[in-house]
């Protein structure tokens, strides 16, 4: 059994490709169980665990499989099929990870050094509602459980022992900031949060800071979203009136889990001609895009996807290189313990057949002499015919292998000597 690391993410693909392969979490239950069921021969990999990590910046799909190449091709063609991609289009961002090397891609995305922003400490959260939904759907085995376990220490190590996330700057602050340079202030401006998720959440606290002239809540549910606007003194209107209400909005910031866009060309431009040309300031943190890509387009109206915050927060990595350095070695360090676990893992199933042939072997002869009690014979007798014979047996495969030694190099031969000299612990006696 191996591990198995695929995805892409911001740095392999754009946007525009990154949405069209994202998860919803209602999709990765029913997709997780599909992997499973469909991906069980050797050929399409032998996949036995999966869980799938899906955000605005990646989408990633551990597993641990026989056949790592069989399962890379079987899934990447499940995603091309299920998602609507040509394969030869999503093929160039994969990236593709196996054993050790998936293992330390799995510590530096949950530790913030895979991140759009260096540091951030909201990738954790993300991964553990991954690893959630994977166990309860049962995704997760003893390879994929230990690789997460590991991942959540090896995370909370690096934070606690290095400045990675000091004076990093979010996307909700660098959002902030690209308001900032369009308006000079936003004291006057009406602000607009669709969705109520996580990230409109710290992008209405960070906004909320800059005390703007009111602040709007529109959410599917509207319950919701008045629980949120309580938060940040907001109104809150449910998403059905968007239609109507956002021309009345200077900045809009979007995030919501929604399969296809919600503000379309034709609403912006209504809006354009309502507010008589006066700018619009949109960010949408979604992926898939809540806007439509034509938006941007327009004239007065200023759109910004997750990427081009990306730009933004990406400024002062320099600054933080030392912390990156430090984070580095105690994955690296943290790597060799995992790597001797993964070694361990590749003798189960040797250590099970010597286990399996002594267990048939002690089967035989219990029965056996079994049989020689119930005919009455010496008990005694018995005892030592059965240790005899358990003894011969136990010890006839590496009698038969030192017998056919002559045959191997020698090179193979000493090591194999050696070997059974430490198990028999000749040396020690």
């Amino acid at each position: 059994m191996q591990l198995l690391a695929l995805g892409l993410n911001h740095t392999t693909a754009p946007v525009s490709v990154r949405e069209r392969v994202a998860f919803t979490p209602e999709e990765i239950p029913g997709t997780i169980s599909y992997l499973r069921g469909r991906f069980t021969s050797n050929q399409n990999g032998g996949v036995r665990e999966a869980a799938i990590l899906s955000t605005c910046n990646r989408t990633e799909l551990y597993c641990a499989c026989e056949n790592p190449e069989g399962a890379r091709s079987a899934i990447l063609g499940f995603i091309a099929e299920t998602k609507n991609v040509k394969l030869v289009d999503l093929e160039p961002h994969v990236y593709t990870y196996t054993q050790e090397e998936a293992a330390k891609h799995t510590f530096r995305v949950a530790s913030g050094l895979d991140s759009m922003v260096l540091g951030e400490t909201q990738i954790v959260g993300q991964m553990k509602k991954a690893e959630k939904i994977a166990h309860d759907c049962g995704g997760l085995g003893t390879m994929l459980n230990h690789l997460f376990q590991t991942t959540f220490t090896v995370a909370k190590e690096v934070r606690t022992a290095t400045a990675i996330g000091s004076n990093s700057v979010s996307l909700a602050a660098a959002a902030v900031r690209l308001a900032l340079r369009l308006f000079g202030n936003i004291s006057n401006e009406r602000v607009l949060f669709i969705g109520a998720g996580e990230m409109i959440e710290l992008c209405a606290a960070h906004f909320a800071a800059q005390k703007p002239k009111s602040i709007t809540i529109a959410n599917r549910t509207l319950e919701r979203g008045q629980i949120l606007a309580r938060s940040v003194h907001a109104d809150a209107i449910r998403l059905s009136e968007l239609p109507d209400q956002i021309a009345n909005y200077d900045i809009v910031v979007s995030c919501t889990a929604a399969a296809l866009p919600i503000i379309g060309l034709g609403m912006i431009e209504r809006a354009v001609t309502m507010r008589r040309h006066r700018p619009i300031f949109i960010v949408d943190l979604a992926v898939p895009r809540d806007v439509e890509a034509e938006i941007d387009r327009l004239d007065d109206v200023y759109v910004y996807t997750v990427d081009d915050l990306g730009k933004v927060v990406s400024q002062g990595i320099a600054s933080r290189q030392a912390a990156v350095t430090q984070a580095e070695t105690i994955i690296s360090v943290r790597m060799r313990d995992f790597a001797a676990w993964l070694r361990q893992r590749e003798s189960v199933p040797v250590i099970q057949s010597l286990r399996d042939r002594a267990e048939i072997i002690r089967e035989e002869e219990y029965t056996r002499a079994l049989r020689h009690l119930r005919h009455g014979d010496d008990p005694e007798e018995v005892l030592h015919m059965l240790a005899t014979t358990l003894t011969k047996k136990l010890i006839h495969d590496p009698t038969v292998l030192l017998r056919n030694a002559e045959g191997l190099a020698e090179d193979d031969r000493n090591i194999m000597e050696r070997y059974l000299n430490r198990f028999y612990r000749r040396d020690e006696r």
